[in-house]
């Protein structure tokens, strides 16, 4: 009998520092936050902001997380090359350019390192000169009222750069991108503010040849 409640003892200490042990890491590491169906609030009036500048939502933008917002998303999930779960993780938040709640620095490094993947997968081949002014192009849609306001939601909107369609984005990112993402965000911008980039040999759109000429750097032309 004395053992058996030594042993009930031991048990219940265990299970009571398991339990200490389940929330202190809980504290020091806490989930990401996602948002799925049934949810509300400002974040996901935001997410439906986004989704319906860039086409995938037409619903009323209500922060209400419903059926409708979730095909959006896992509209916006299967273009962006996410997972299509239609829950808005810290991936899918960031391909939406909203903030996760980063600090600046930590911002300010995903931003280098975001474009800088977007200069690489566009730009591979091109000189210094060219790779600047890929990210400076970034930059100007940012600041264009006809573009998403964020590095994120320029680079991910939908249809915008072919480099996330045709397997360049997720090549590895070349070490002089890094540079030319860090130039074009401390202001050197070679192409003049220009908003739009094509390679003739490869563009198909007629479209694009209409688009004001500003300069031409190596194999792409930059256009207002």
């Amino acid at each position: 009998m004395e053992n058996k409640k030594k042993l009930l003892v031991a048990l219940t200490i265990i299970f009571v520092l398991n339990i200490l042990v389940i929330s202190a890491v809980q504290t020091f590491f806490p989930a990401d936050a996602a948002y799925k169906r049934g949810d509300t609030g400002s974040t996901i009036t935001e997410i439906q902001n986004r989704l319906s500048s860039w086409g995938y939502y037409s619903g009323t933008v209500d922060g209400i997380y419903g059926s409708a917002t979730q095909k959006a998303v896992i509209a916006f999930q299967q273009k962006n090359g996410l997972t299509a779960d239609g829950v808005v993780g810290p991936a899918t938040l960031a391909a939406l350019g909203i903030s996760g709640g980063s600090s600046s620095s930590s911002s300010s490094s995903n931003d280098v390192a975001l474009l800088a993947r977007l200069i690489s997968g566009e730009a591979r081949g091109e000189s210094y000169t060219g790779q600047v002014a890929v990210g400076a192009v970034v930059l100007n849609r940012v600041e264009h009222p006809s573009f998403p306001n964020t590095i994120a939601g320029v680079i991910y909107q939908s249809g915008a750069f072919t480099c996330l369609s045709d397997g360049e984005f997720n090549k590895p990112v070349e070490d002089s991108a890094y540079r030319a993402a860090r130039d074009a965000l401390n202001g050197w911008d070679p192409s003049g503010g220009a908003i739009y980039y094509f390679n003739p040999a490869t563009a198909t759109s007629k479209w694009i040849w209409s688009r004001p000429l500003i300069v031409v750097i190596g194999n792409h032309r930059f256009c207002a």
